[in-house]
């Protein structure tokens, strides 16, 4: 993936140590670990894609925006579809990184379901004076109208087959830690009433990041893990303060990585490709 649109970066942003501490203590990693020059482990660059969206310029919803401005298609409300996040290299703490980012791709649908729009955006992480990437990562927002709500599929549990479960249970602190760690101020994260009153969600919703970050971190530390790439796939909601099983199993060209609900409905699906 090249530099975008532009040769100028989209920010400069220096990989710091201080934010690698936090992520480890926010994981409930012990953060003195990890020291200047170590390398950050793959998955934890997230808060270098973050934006500096002044508040005045705030979507509606607290969304900040995904690093370039968004298109005003009169589809206020926005869901995280998917992500794919590619390795070359790893980012050294402490480096100093550039970011490039732009819009890829704009996928507009007016049918029998209603309006709809696919964003596709498009990120490349630099390690300062590098020419190639070391991390490239696209991100696919649907942008819907408003007024949705959601209803839940209550039902007899699934069945989770896999080689290796994990149970968590995302609380409001996680959540709120991961989305100030991104500068994520979109409301569904951290203001119950806007998420059950406004968006229609019975609570607060989990971050899509969030998810794909306690996938890899479970293949990384219980797996030992090593991605050179993952395909992810964000299929249903899940929310703050209910069981959150993690499974991973072996496939021949990689691992599959899946996140289920209480009920056992798969909410993200990865294909993980290891080096």
């Amino acid at each position: 993936m090249d530099k975008g649109a532009s040769e100028i970066p989209t920010s400069l942003e220096e990989c710091s140590l201080a934010n690698a501490r936090r992520i480890a203590a926010m994981l409930d990693l012990d953060p003195s670990t990890i020291r200047e020059g170590d390398l950050l482990p793959r998955g934890w660059h997230f808060f270098l894609l973050a934006t500096q969206t002044p508040r005045r310029d705030l979507r509606e919803d607290g969304f900040p925006g995904l690093g370039v401005p968004l298109p005003d298609l009169d589809l206020p409300r926005l869901l995280l579809a998917g992500r794919t996040v590619r390795y070359a290299r790893d980012l050294p703490i402490g480096a100093e990184i550039e970011r490039y980012s732009h819009i890829s791709e704009i996928k507009a649908k007016d049918d029998q379901k209603g309006r709809r729009a696919l964003v596709t955006v498009s990120n490349a992480l630099h390690v300062a004076g590098d020419e190639m990437p070391a991390v490239t990562e696209t991100q696919s927002y649907m942008m819907l109208p408003a007024g949705g709500r959601f209803v839940e599929a209550r039902s007899r549990a699934l069945a989770i087959i896999a080689d290796r479960t994990k149970a968590s249970t995302p609380d409001p602190t996680l959540l709120f830690q991961y989305s100030a760690l991104g500068f994520n101020s979109h409301r569904i994260h951290l203001d119950r009433d806007y998420a059950r009153d406004v968006e229609g969600y019975p609570d607060l919703v989990v971050n899509g990041g969030l998810t794909t970050l306690l996938l890899t971190e479970f293949a990384r530390c219980e797996l030992g893990i090593v991605p050179s790439a993952l395909r992810m796939k964000n299929t249903a909601p899940l929310f703050s303060g209910r069981l959150l099983t993690l499974a991973a199993s072996r496939e021949s060209s990689g691992w599959r990585l899946r996140a289920h609900d209480e009920f056992g409905t798969v909410a993200a699906d990865a294909e993980v490709e290891i080096t």
